[in-house]
């Protein structure tokens, strides 16, 4: 197995750590000729999210990377990742997010919640957003105070939060069954 991370800014390489923990190949995508790589799953980090839609079009990847997903590629977003499917940006999952939910970087916190299927688990919130609107065919997986801060739809995974930040490999595992 093979999943390419999104390397165009942000937290891209602890998620390449964390696969690596796992016994799993990763690849990093920077631009339209990275992408013509064979892949099985695509994970969008952490980051910024405008700085990323920027650089995601500038490398011609836009088109092809929504193209993919909307065709059946596995994709994991996390945090800025998860703005970047929403239905203003992508627009490949059904869900509407709120950006910068918790405030700036002071208003970052460590939290262990439940997240459905998997038991509590550690959850890493940095300028986080969460999911202020789902449709009908996304399933939410969990919520943090009220708020939505994962959900799945098909073949999209998302979380508001950083789970490669912990040590807990779980939502990882999730995604790379998800993959298979």
């Amino acid at each position: 197995m093979r999943i390419a991370v999104l390397a165009l800014q942000g937290a891209f390489l602890e998620h390449q750590q964390m696969l690596q923990s796992l016994g799993v190949e990763s690849f990093l995508i920077r631009n339209l000729e990275d992408w013509k790589e064979d892949k099985d799953g695509l994970i969008i980090p952490g980051g910024e999210s405008t700085a990323m839609m920027r650089i995601i079009k500038d490398e011609n990847l836009f088109e092809s990377v929504r193209k993919a997903i909307s065709e059946g590629l596995p994709v994991f977003g996390t945090c800025a990742g998860l703005i970047m499917l929403d239905k203003d940006h992508l627009g490949t999952m059904n869900i509407r997010a709120k950006r910068n939910a918790y405030g700036r970087q002071l208003g970052s916190f460590v939290c262990n919640e439940l997240f459905n299927g998997l038991g509590n688990i550690p959850m890493v919130f940095i300028r986080a957003p969460y999911i202020a609107e789902v449709g009908p065919t996304v399933e939410v997986l969990s919520t943090v105070d009220g708020n939505i801060v994962a959900a799945k739809e098909r073949n999209q995974l998302v979380t508001a939060f950083h789970p490669e930040l912990t040590d807990n490999t779980l939502i990882h595992q999730l995604f790379l069954d998800m993959c298979e």
